[in-house]
Order: C-alpha cells, then structure tokens, then sequence
C-alpha cells in the first residue's frame, strides 16, 4: 500500500472510531510497526491527528458560534431543501417543538395551513409562524442576543411541563465519536430537555455540521433521526449510527 492510501485508511478509521491502535492498523495494512510510526508522525506533524501510547486520536477544533445573521447568509439552499424535506414529516394534529437556528427557521415557510401546534424558542420562528395563522407557543426566558434565542432556567421549567410528537432542532455539531453539540451549554440544556419531552426528534443539519465538535454535548446520534442535504461516500459509518434522511438531488 502506498503511503498516500495507507494515511488515507488510517485517517478514514479515526474519523469513523475517534482512535486507533498501532497493532490494528500494523495487522489492518500489513505494514511494520516503524511504518506506522512514521506514518502517524507525518500525520501528527500535519495536524492531523494526535499520537498517544500505542496509537493515535483524532484531533479537533471546537468552532465558534456564528450570529443568527451571519448564519442566514450560509448554505440558504440546502437548509430550505432541508426545511422542506422536514415539513413532510409533521402530520395532522402534531405538537412540535422547534428551537432557534436558521436551519429550523427554513421549516417554517411550509407549515401554512398544517392543523398543527408549534411550541419554540425562536423569536424569528414565532413571528413567522404567527403570520402564517400557525398556532404557536413562544416561551418564556432570556433572549440571548447573538441567535435571538430564548434560553435559561424559566424556559427550561416551562418545556418540563410540554409533551411534542416531534422536536425539530438545530445542531452546530455531528460527529461519531462526540455526538451532537452546541457552543452553548444553556442552548443544549434546552435542546437536550426538548428531546427528553419529544416521542421523536430530528435534527435539522447542512452538510456543514458533520464531522464538526463543538463545546457542549447535546445527545448521542443513536438517540435521534437526523435531516440533511448530503452525506459524503467517506462519511457512510455515520448510517450505522442514525437514522439519516437525505434530500434526493
């Protein structure tokens, strides 16, 4: 195998597992232990990866959260797609819960004339939703100013007190090792007491979400369904997790 594909194979495993063990990848390749070491010192040195005793971990970077504004501006076409593709899986009747984000705001267009309730956090949403004639909740607490979204200990104890067919909720994290996260704590607090409180939830996420950590964990991928616009050749292990619904092309 030529060193291309062998840091191709061991970069596809810490992507699928989060770490790898020297003596797998040495049986995995067929290669000499020296090989590999020099291999995951190529790749350490690359930033790739970190090397620990006996193999190596994945490395990451926790992003920084963008405002409701900035993020209005980025991948506008798939999160409507995504939107859409969301909109067909509220029924008749449904009581949803829908939480602030630009990707869950792009579900909004196509809940006019659904017999539904919409219980959310999101200021945008509820003025939206209220235009269209759609039946809304908008809960009560702090409005955090960078994403406009209603979070803190009064909105938590008024969702405790909610029960939803469906939760609806964006995500600025996906990763196989990590799960699903969020910058901020108080926003997966909400999140993760929308999904306790919810017979289903699914997470609203472009393309850009996956493979990304980060700062508070919100749950773990087998505990809900996720909605998005395209999962890569190289990212099929994230199947084996969840269910994933994709947008056809």
């Amino acid at each position: 195998m030529l060193t291309e594909e062998r840091h191709a194979f061991i970069l596809r495993m810490l992507k699928q597992d989060g770490i790898v063990k020297s003596q797998d990848l040495m049986k995995r390749i067929g290669c000499s232990e020296s090989t590999i070491r020099r291999d995951l010192g190529q790749l350490e040195n690359e930033g790739k990866l970190k090397r620990i005793h006996g193999g190596a971990n994945r490395t990451y970077q926790l992003d920084e959260e963008l405002t409701a504004s900035e993020k209005s501006f980025k991948n506008i076409q798939e999160k409507e797609s995504i939107g859409k593709l969301a909109a067909s899986l509220i029924e008749v009747n449904d009581v949803i819960f829908m939480d602030a984000g630009t990707t869950t705001l792009a579900l909004t267009p196509y809940l006019k004339d659904k017999n539904i309730t919409v219980v959310t956090n999101g200021i945008q949403h509820a003025s939206a939703l209220a235009e269209q004639q759609v039946q809304v909740y908008l809960i009560g607490g702090m409005i955090k100013h960078s994403t406009k979204a209603i979070i803190g200990s009064d909105s938590l104890n008024t969702l405790h007190n909610y029960r939803f067919n469906k939760a609806f909720l964006g995500m600025n994290g996906i990763d196989a090792s990590f799960g699903c996260t969020t910058p901020d704590p108080e926003e997966a607090a909400l999140k993760k007491m929308a999904h306790q409180q919810a017979a289903a939830t699914f997470v609203l996420a472009d393309h850009s979400k996956w493979d990304k950590v980060s700062f508070a964990k919100v749950f773990d991928m087998e505990e809900i369904s996720i909605v998005t616009d395209y999962i890569e050749s190289n990212m099929q292990h994230y199947k084996e997790e969840t269910t994933i619904l994709e947008v056809k092309q």
